[in-house]
């Protein structure tokens, strides 16, 4: 199962997964599926098995998370 983050600005979703790659999470930069967000056009995935994982990476880097979505 794939875990999709969504966040308010283009630059969290860039910042995301550059801070999660650099963690060794592996994260993508997607496009936002509109059933979900019309106010940034990009998301990012990850495995959910790492969201523990990645909840620190945010928290750390103070990146702003609009909403965390199962897929």
């Amino acid at each position: 199962m794939t875990c999709l983050a969504t966040f308010k600005t283009t630059s969290m979703a860039l910042l995301f997964e550059r801070a999660c790659r650099k963690e060794g999470i592996k994260a993508s930069v997607v496009p936002v599926p509109r059933k979900l967000s019309s106010s940034c056009g990009l998301a990012c995935d990850f495995p959910c098995e790492s969201r523990p994982e990645v909840e620190a990476v945010v928290e750390q880097n103070k990146i702003e998370v609009a909403g965390y979505h199962e897929m």
